[in-house]
């Protein structure tokens, strides 16, 4: 894929893990996410069919495509539930999953090890 060369990268962070990501503006959200190399992201069609990557934007801007009003409808919109796939970055974003990525991604935080703080001598 070649990157247009006026776009601009921004800063994708998960609120729900705290990871976060550079994402160019030609790119889809969920390009990006799924370059963490995570298990489980669910992927699904890639076109906005399907609705398993469901995410609300928590803040920032975006640019949207046409999404399948069976998964995102109006008032989803309105309050930028939308689909992963479908959006592109035009500022730094905050993303919070729903649906099936909610799943994966808390199952993911729950695997991590605890982590535990550094003695102090």
């Amino acid at each position: 894929m070649s990157v247009d060369p006026c776009s601009s990268s921004h800063r994708v962070t998960i609120a729900d893990t705290g990871e976060a990501y550079t994402c160019n503006s030609a790119e889809t959200v969920l390009v990006g996410l799924a370059r963490l190399g995570k298990r489980g992201i669910p992927v699904g069609c890639r076109g906005g069919g399907c609705g398993v990557c469901k995410v609300e934007v928590v803040s920032g801007e975006y640019r949207k495509r046409v999404m399948s009003r069976t998964h995102v409808n109006a008032d989803d919109e309105a309050c930028h539930r939308v689909l992963a796939c479908c959006i592109y970055p035009s500022s730094d974003v905050v993303v919070r999953a729903i649906g099936p990525m909610q799943k994966t991604l808390h199952r993911s935080v729950a695997a991590m090890p605890p982590t535990t703080p550094p003695k102090t001598s």
